[in-house]
């Protein structure tokens, strides 16, 4: 009896959040498919780590400084690590213009990842350098639950990407990022300053309403491991109980193949409203201007064309 020769073919569910690549296993497309998240073990150099924290304690000491850098203090910190005048600097963040932090935008293997996730054009559009300090005991040091969505005046949401890279092991212990699996194939959602006892720090929205019984899921991380995730993905990050300062780098990556929005009418009136009001007192700006604006000023071409954004 003759038998028919049938060629059986392996059937993957559809891609969304992620392109076709030579990179990515099909475990990690279907977790990152799946969770919105995927974190890479020992991606950065432990030299590339160290080289980072020395140009940090540097600006800390304002031996070094930038156009547009932002250096944040803690809403309750009154000391630090490096600084003389005793403010604790808690984040640095939109180093477009300082070479010694923002070459860890355009790390190659960063950027193989990248895209990804988002094509071969891409932009660093948000560059932070975070400094969690030891919590004061108001819990001021835990960041709400957030979509990073919410900040940005650009889409698609899909063809955006962060990925945050820890600069020394990080656990529940000194505040890891705390995640949503799943949560990336939502909506955006209202954001607000939550009501915390001892305040919140600057423009440190958090999503107003999720449901709490959502899994979540705490990143314990090693020096050099790097997580990458989605814009709608809820995260935050839990408070430092330990003496010391934990540290982590990071930048949001878009396609430059992204648009602008115009956020007027949209839950995003909010943040656009803080901006600007900090744009007219930090650099006395007297024209009407948009949050989009703010974004097209230091978005930078890490890698392809620069086309709309």
């Amino acid at each position: 009896m003759k038998t028919c020769d049938v060629d059986f073919a392996i059937v993957f569910p559809p891609t969304r959040y992620t392109l076709d690549n030579d990179l990515l296993t099909t475990e990690q497309r279907q977790f990152y498919e799946e969770n919105g998240f995927l974190v890479i073990k020992n991606l950065v150099s432990h030299k590339d780590i160290d080289e980072f924290r020395e140009v940090f304690e540097k600006v800390c000491k304002k031996e070094l400084t930038a156009p547009g850098m932002v250096v944040m203090r803690d809403v309750a910190i009154a000391k630090s690590e490096y600084v003389p005048d005793q403010k604790a600097i808690t984040k640095v963040q939109d180093f477009q213009e300082l070479p010694g932090l923002f070459r860890y935008c355009s790390l190659p293997q960063i950027l193989k990842y990248v895209e990804c996730f988002i094509g071969p054009n891409i932009m660093s559009m948000h560059t932070m350098l975070i400094n969690k300090p030891p919590d004061a005991g108001k819990k001021t040091s835990r960041h709400p639950m957030h979509q990073d969505l919410h900040y940005f005046p650009f889409r698609p949401a899909d063809r955006i990407v962060c990925a945050w890279t820890a600069m020394e092991r990080i656990d529940r212990s000194n505040g890891c990022l705390v995640v949503l699996p799943g949560t990336h194939k939502g909506e955006l959602k209202q954001h607000d300053y939550p009501e915390w006892e001892g305040g919140v720090n600057k423009m440190y929205h958090g999503v107003r309403d999720y449901d709490p019984n959502i899994p979540r899921v705490h990143l314990t991380m090693e020096k050099g491991d790097t997580v990458f995730f989605h814009p709608i993905l809820i995260h935050g990050s839990g408070m430092n109980k330990t003496a010391g300062f934990r540290k982590a780098i990071s930048c949001h990556y878009a396609s430059s193949d992204c648009d602008y929005i115009d956020v007027k009418g949209t839950t995003q009136e909010n943040i656009e409203k803080e901006v600007i009001e900090l744009a007219l007192k930090r650099y006395g700006l007297e024209s009407e201007i948009a949050l989009k604006d703010a974004w097209m000023a230091k978005g930078r071409v890490v890698q392809g064309e620069r086309n709309n954004l």
